[in-house]
């Protein structure tokens, strides 16, 4: 069948609105006629390559919409069901078999690999592969083929345009504070960067009690919506010394700190500004190959704790329809930060993000 997609052609290329052929489902796919798309800012990283994704692709990772057809194989969804999607996994590594499908022994393959397992595509032009299933979706085209295990139902409250970043981004910062970190009541928390990530993790916050929550970033609309949605503090990092104000304001340093923003020299403070036993996310992504330094004395005397954190140790199928019933019960307003374009706005919405114009936009693409 044919197909509309936002295809990127090359490294820092405009994506293109292209009429692409939509080959046949294997037995454990579904196809999902998209609503909506979340724009990410991996999305956008890999326009420009900081990771080796294959091009040309549709890329795309916060779709959600209608099950259109499913695999012979497909047990758990109809044609007709609402949906959500999000990261994909093997389902049978060590990591996978433990529910700690984030971090997936093939979780590169099966979400940048930008094809099938068996190196094929869904996608193609003029007879030539197009590179697609990133994330295992591809949802910046008017169909996705998803697989059933990264496709979770979407509850009839919610409008699928919400719903559709709650996939990655939302997830992802929720998740860190509410699955990994599980801040007791009282505890202090320092969010480095405010964007789409950094503000979920502020409001997952308040909702676990933190009664210091500190937001750095050096946009000044981003701090008073942290401040908004939950932050007690706000740090221009433009115009002080952003760990000693941390420190200032925590009373000795941070309990939890969250890195968002890639930003190497941010998650080198992000660790220092923590109290002894302390303990920092690291979720933000640089370029491939980046490092950090770090005094380790810093962190084995104090007895710190520096991990990383991917899809907020998420398992979809548990933790989206909580965040989704908190959202439906006003504790978790993460539509604030939500900006809607057309499919065809799609390079606006680019740079709109990539300027903090736009914190989350988000691609309205079909019904």
């Amino acid at each position: 069948m044919k197909i509309t997609a936002a295809v990127t052609e090359h490294e820092a290329a405009p994506f293109e609105l292209q009429e692409l052929e939509l080959g046949a489902l294997q037995p454990g796919e579904v196809l999902v006629e998209i609503a909506a798309s979340g724009i990410c800012h991996t999305d956008l990283i890999i326009r420009d390559q900081w990771l080796p994704v294959p091009l040309p692709a549709v890329l795309g990772h916060e779709g959600a919409g209608t099950v259109a057809a499913v695999g012979s194989a497909v047990t758990r969804f109809s044609p007709g069901d609402r949906v959500g999607i999000t990261f994909n996994s093997c389902g049978v590594c060590p990591t996978c078999l433990r529910g700690r499908s984030t971090y997936c022994h093939d979780f590169f393959g099966r979400n940048f690999a930008a094809a099938r397992p068996d190196g094929t595509s869904a996608l193609s032009r003029d007879g030539e592969l197009v590179h697609a299933h990133f994330f295992g979706q591809s949802s910046f085209a008017t169909h996705s083929v998803a697989t059933e295990r990264n496709v979770v139902k979407r509850p009839d409250f919610v409008e699928l345009d919400v719903a559709a970043p709650f996939g990655c981004g939302i997830q992802t910062g929720a998740g860190a504070v509410l699955n990994v970190m599980r801040p007791q009541a009282g505890s202090s928390l320092a969010v480095f960067g405010t964007g789409a990530v950094g503000l979920s993790a502020v409001m997952a916050g308040v909702i676990a009690g933190c009664t210091t929550i500190v937001g750095v970033d050096i946009r000044a609309a981003r701090l008073e919506l942290a401040r908004e949605l939950g932050a007690t503090h706000v740090v221009d990092a433009t115009e002080t010394d952003v760990g000693e104000e941390v420190r200032r304001i925590t009373g000795g340093g941070a309990n939890f700190s969250l890195e968002t923003s890639g930003e190497t020299s941010a998650l080198r403070t992000a660790v220092d500004c923590l109290a002894p036993t302390g303990e920092c996310g690291v979720i933000g992504a640089p370029p491939s190959g980046a490092e950090v330094a770090l005094d380790v004395n810093n962190i084995l005397v104090s007895g710190r704790v520096v991990r990383g954190i991917v899809e907020g140790d998420s398992v979809p199928e548990l933790f989206l329809p909580q965040l989704l019933e908190l959202w439906q019960l006003g504790r978790f307003p993460v539509d604030r930060m939500m900006t809607y374009y057309d499919f065809d706005q799609i390079n606006e919405a680019a740079h709109d993000a990539e300027t903090g114009t736009t914190i989350k936009p988000v691609l309205r693409i079909g019904a």
